[in-house]
């Protein structure tokens, strides 16, 4: 599957879709090259993938949790993975580490809540290039995305709700859908009166769109259209029952658990197994300053058993290998104590993605305050990532000023561990 603007369009393709306009209907021409040109993907042998970001809110005490030290104050336990022991709390992810992979060496910088959070889900620090950057979820959406599929490319999932990280300069077509509330899952689906009504409603506004298009041809209008169409697409389409996690067998139920984050990462898989590209969900709560022991060890468990459901059921269907999965917060916490921020050397985990896997990369040494074997910057783990995507991370943008801007940081490389 590929966006609008993926490299195996064409100019000439992209010349027709431009001249089509962006039609609300699936029968415009722009729709077709897509179609025509995920087929061809399909026969070429290309796998498609997609990506579950968990994100820990907060920033995970790595001493407490992926990378116990002789001083921290909960025990180690042997893992599924030959060497790799991650904290006692993480009883269930320790048997499926071996399609887990613990980097261990991040290196960033940066303890500030709001900028680190910008920096691990763009690969830059605010500003830099003069530009909002895209999220990473929106860089998927973007590259791997289908912009006629039924459902969006990229979805947010739980709450706290999703914040600030947005498309940027790729615009709005690739920001997210946020399901904030598991509960009632995408709201407003039903049309108001009949549906000959609803039907007669869209033909006429399809009609004036176009005629206004045909005079003002203007990225926001476009956007704008856009958003139209996929709003009435979702409104029609039966892949909304990916929502509803009723129909999920009892038994694939419970081993996620009924806590919301374990309904969040089974919904997850039901939307990456639709189709959906990325997905984020999030974990609130891992900013601890008090009773961290005590509460690290409680939103340990909270992750463990939907973390090791998901991997083991991704890999039950066959889906583990092109998912990528990755959990992690914007920093990590002082190794010391496990309190306060600490952003020299902490860890984030990856799984899934056909990567080697059953490891961990990098080392921070007895005391855990310095990475003194393999640093990872945020360039190198974005490049990683969109390698194991198979995103080209040294492509650059080109804005409509014509500047170019680069994916990832420069001088960026993908960690060569994982591959081959």
């Amino acid at each position: 599957m590929f966006s609008f603007l993926s490299p195996r369009v064409t100019r000439r393709d992209a010349l027709r879709i431009a001249s089509a306009g962006f039609a609300t209907s699936c029968a415009a021409p722009w729709f077709n090259v897509l179609a025509t040109r995920a087929a061809q993907a399909t026969k070429d042998g290309a796998k498609p993938k997609a990506c579950i970001l968990v994100w820990m809110i907060g920033g995970p005490p790595q001493s407490l949790t992926f990378d116990v030290k002789s001083h921290s104050a909960v025990k180690s336990i042997a893992t599924a993975a030959s060497g790799v022991r991650i904290s006692e709390n993480f009883s269930k992810m320790a048997k499926v580490m071996g399609d887990v992979t613990l980097l261990r060496g991040m290196q960033t910088g940066d303890s500030n809540h709001a900028t680190a959070r910008y920096l691990m889900h763009t690969g830059f620090r605010k500003g830099q290039n003069a530009v909002p950057h895209p999220t990473l979820g929106s860089i998927v959406a973007h590259e791997l995305g289908d912009l006629a599929s039924d459902l969006p490319n990229f979805i947010s999932v739980g709450s706290p709700a999703f914040v600030g990280y947005g498309a940027g300069h790729l615009g709005p077509k690739f920001s997210p859908i946020r399901v904030d509330d598991l509960g009632t899952g995408l709201t407003d689906l039903k049309a108001p009166g009949s549906a000959a009504d609803h039907e007669s409603r869209m033909s006429l506004l399809d009609e004036m769109n176009n005629a206004f298009l045909t005079d003002h041809v203007a990225p926001s209008v476009q956007a704008h259209q856009v958003t139209l169409d996929r709003a009435n697409r979702l409104m029609h389409t039966p892949k909304t029952k990916a929502f509803d996690l009723s129909s999920e067998p009892a038994a694939v139920r419970a081993e996620y658990g009924s806590s919301k984050l374990g309904e969040s990462m089974l919904l997850a898989r039901r939307l990456v197994e639709t189709g959906v590209k990325f997905v984020e969900v999030r974990q609130g709560n891992w900013d601890v300053h008090k009773n961290t022991v005590a509460t690290t060890k409680r939103l340990s468990e909270e992750f463990d058993s939907p973390y090791a459901a998901l991997i083991t059921d991704l890999k039950k269907r066959g889906m583990l290998d092109s998912t990528l999965v990755i959990a992690m917060g914007e920093f990590g916490r002082n190794p010391a104590n496990g309190s306060s921020h600490f952003s020299r050397a902490w860890t984030t985990v990856l799984a899934g993605a056909g990567l080697k896997h059953g490891r961990a990369i990098g080392d921070t040494g007895g005391s855990g305050g310095t990475v003194e074997k393999r640093p990872i910057k945020p360039g190198d783990f974005m490049a990683t990532v969109c390698k194991a995507l198979g995103i080209d991370h040294a492509k650059e943008w080109e804005l409509s000023s014509t500047r170019p801007v680069p994916r990832i940081a420069k001088g960026s490389v993908p960690l060569a561990e994982l591959f081959g």
